[in-house]
């Protein structure tokens, strides 16, 4: 008598559909924003989840210059940058950063919580970060996510 096996089906990228979500990043905090897209991003959210897949889904992140930090951060936090040439080090502080490049905030914060590999390298790409309020990603019809 053979016992029937249950085999763990792993998914492809092209047997997922992919669905485009919008996040109003407004009066909400950076590091809550950041995870949770980088859960939709890489798919985490969804039944068919392979890791070795792109399974994950396109996320709008709008009024990205509006995002707040809890306590202190705003006057502490910096970004270190080295060139890995000699007087190549560039610091950038969080206050200044997000009133010139808001963009760059959400891109660093959520690149940090992927993988850092060939698949979080695409898997990043399917971020898209705008200072105000105005996309040009209306003809994909994003569903708004709230959290």
């Amino acid at each position: 008598m053979a016992l029937a096996q249950r085999l763990t089906h792993s998914f492809r990228t092209d047997e997922i559909s992919k669905k485009w979500y919008i996040v109003d990043a407004e009066g909400k905090t950076l590091g809550r924003v950041a995870s949770r897209v980088a859960s939709i991003l890489y798919g985490k959210h969804k039944p068919q989840f392979t890791p070795n897949a792109d399974t994950g889904d396109f996320v709008v992140i709008i009024n990205a210059d509006k995002v707040r930090i809890t306590g202190k951060r705003a006057e502490l936090k910096t970004y270190f940058h080295h060139t890995l040439y000699p007087g190549g080090a560039t610091v950038e502080e969080f206050k200044n950063l997000i009133k010139t490049k808001p963009e760059k905030v959400f891109m660093h914060a959520v690149k940090g919580m992927i993988p850092h590999n060939r698949l979080g390298a695409q898997v990043i790409k399917k971020l898209k970060v705008y200072r105000g309020t105005e996309h040009p990603h209306n003809a994909q019809q994003p569903e708004i996510l709230n959290f």
